[in-house]
């Protein structure tokens, strides 16, 4: 499984330089929808990083649908919305409470 990363050039900067290979850059709003849409259907991405702002600005369809998939587990960093928990997010995936 692979690390995915969807964002503007300055959030993925770092994960470019980190090494991470499956960066898509977006531009705008526009570009988002479509771009996450299809990270969520390649099979490969075990885990999807996105801006907690870009989540925002996803439909709400899509919004439900990425808040409860496990497969790509979906983290959001950053924002000024409600971030992920990331302990929820591997509880969900993994079906265990690994810090108890």
């Amino acid at each position: 499984m692979e690390l995915a990363v969807v964002g503007s050039s300055e959030f993925v900067t770092g994960f470019r330089l980190a090494g991470i290979r499956k960066i898509f850059e977006v531009n705008n709003h526009v570009e988002l929808e479509p771009t996450v849409k299809k990270v969520l259907e390649d099979r490969d991405i075990g885990i999807l990083v996105l801006h907690g702002d870009d989540l925002s600005k996803l439909p709400e369809m899509l919004r439900n649908t990425i808040n409860e998939s496990v497969e790509p587990t979906v983290v959001t960093l950053g924002g000024s919305g409600q971030s992920s928990n990331l302990r929820e997010k591997i509880k969900q995936s993994v079906g265990v409470d690994l810090w108890k």
